[in-house]
């Protein structure tokens, strides 16, 4: 049984990745070789964008998170298929604007952006910025007010959530280099301070909690904190968010024994939670915002390689190498 819906055996005992022969692709062009089934990225963008609407009407995005895999096709699917697209350093912004993916649409993260980052974003009218840290909000209004523009922001936001997660790619929590902690009032200081940047308006708020989750229950603590923060947010400061991004990190299958949440199960869900919190705290039900990556294209994808020295240590263990 294969993990992915993409990969099979042919009749020549062959593994086969969207129908075609892995062999015959390693033949042609050679090894290492990336190989990313189109139909199933199509598909899966097609199922996300549906429970979006089918949640939230046209009040909601799914944003393709392009650090999963970048490069000017793939950028061009994601806007044929009607994504937006989440970047996260200079070389994704640039292979958007090479794939000539609709700016207003791209949503810049990133924890360090550099000025030339920033002024490339500002070039090209990037959609949203998504603000992690005081040093950039000074640096970007400067550079905004010297090239008399307006840019719309949102700002990261740590939540405060464990998503019982690996260490490594827990996001959500206070000790990460990622966003402004709800905890230590350093979020709604920074927004108040925000409120005053003259050349930046503040749209929307931003988390993401972690990587390969598998259980909705974090999405939707997620989710009640950041709309009630919102509201208290939006009393406090007058400001209307119109945004709220939730992120990505939706589990994959890779073993047998993972058990990945349908999307509808979550997004129906989490939009539910989001209104509900809404209705009670009376604020306007914000466009709810997800960044799929790995779970669009990562049971899409697999590596080819060619086998080359092979070393058997005996009642050790055996090495393969690959190129």
């Amino acid at each position: 049984m294969f993990i992915s819906e993409s990969l099979d055996v042919n009749e020549a005992g062959h593994l086969t990745i969207g129908g075609v022969d892995t062999l015959e692709i390693a033949n042609q062009f050679g090894t290492p070789a990336y190989v990313m089934d189109e139909a199933l990225i199509r598909k899966n963008c097609k199922l996300y964008l549906n429970s979006i609407r089918k949640a939230c009407g046209n009040k909601g995005l799914a944003l393709y998170a392009s650090k999963a895999f970048s490069c000017i096709y793939i950028c061009k699917l994601a806007a044929e298929e009607g994504m937006g697209l989440d970047v996260v350093s200079g070389g994704e912004l640039y292979t958007a604007i090479k794939a000539n993916f609709p700016m207003e649409k791209v949503y810049f993260h990133g924890n360090n952006k550099t000025p030339d980052e920033l002024q490339l974003a500002l070039k090209h009218n990037v959609g949203r910025i998504v603000v992690d840290n005081k040093y950039e909000l000074d640096l970007l209004n400067k550079m905004a007010s010297d090239a008399c523009k307006t840019v719309n922001i949102m700002f990261r936001i740590k939540p405060g959530i464990d998503a019982h997660t690996h260490d490594f790619i827990r996001t959500g929590q206070i000790d990460s280099k990622f966003g402004f902690a709800l905890e230590t009032g350093e979020a709604m200081e920074i927004i108040q301070y925000a409120s005053a940047c003259k050349n930046l308006n503040v749209v929307g708020l931003h988390c993401h909690i972690g990587s390969q989750i598998f259980d909705k229950e974090p999405f939707l603590h997620a989710a009640e904190v950041m709309t009630n923060f919102m509201a208290d947010a939006s009393l406090k400061t007058g400001i209307v968010f119109k945004e709220l991004n939730l992120g990505g990190g939706y589990g994959i299958q890779y073993l047998p024994e993972h058990d990945p949440i349908g999307y509808d199960a979550y997004i129906g869900a989490v939009a539910a939670k989001v209104e509900d919190i809404c209705q009670k705290r009376g604020i306007e039900m914000p466009s709810l915002l997800m960044e799929p990556g790995r779970s669009l294209v990562g049971s899409a994808g697999i590596t080819l390689y060619t086998v080359g020295a092979i070393k058997d240590i005996p009642n050790v263990r055996k090495y393969v190498s690959v190129d």
